[in-house]
């Protein structure tokens, strides 16, 4: 992975609201890396990892494979703050972000607004572009003509280390 160190990304205030994600880190992974592949166990244990045999592996996994529909369009991005916890979405997390995905009501996005990027979740309310935090700590931002907001693309999954 490549680390965009372009990107100076800030805090956004929206009014009076300080929003607390901030994406830090842009990552994209060069063409030319290969992914090695692991064995997927046809086994879903319920506890515990039992020790398969060789005759259990399904077939080999690539993560990148997995989690990349469209490499040309799809980027990563780690976040830090709270609110998007409620769409499982934790400080620390790294997002995979797809441009090629139409960003429609439901979807959760990163979006520049107000001089900065913010993950949340996309949504109509009055007839206006909303996006919403899962954290009901923090108050929606409506998206008027008098700023810009523009969506980098849609959250497809993500990555967590414990």
């Amino acid at each position: 992975m490549v680390k965009n160190t372009a990107l100076n990304v800030i805090d956004v205030r929206i009014g009076n609201t300080m929003q607390s994600i901030e994406i830090t880190e842009v990552f994209t992974a060069p063409p030319e890396v290969r992914v090695k592949k692991a064995p997927l166990y046809t086994s879903a244990p319920a506890a515990g990892f039992p020790a398969p045999g060789d005759d259990m592996v399904e077939k080999s996994l690539n993560v990148h494979d997995y989690l990349v529909k469209h490499p040309v369009s799809t980027f990563f991005v780690r976040v830090e703050g709270d609110s998007m916890e409620g769409a499982g979405i934790f400080s620390g997390d790294i997002l995979v972000v797809d441009r090629s995905v139409e960003a429609k009501t439901g979807k959760i996005v990163v979006a520049a607004v107000g001089g900065g990027l913010v993950v949340k979740r996309l949504a109509q309310l009055n007839g206006s572009m909303v996006l919403m935090s899962e954290n009901d700590a923090y108050e929606p931002i409506t998206v008027t003509g008098d700023e810009e907001c523009f969506v980098w693309g849609v959250v497809t999954g993500s990555v967590r280390s414990f």
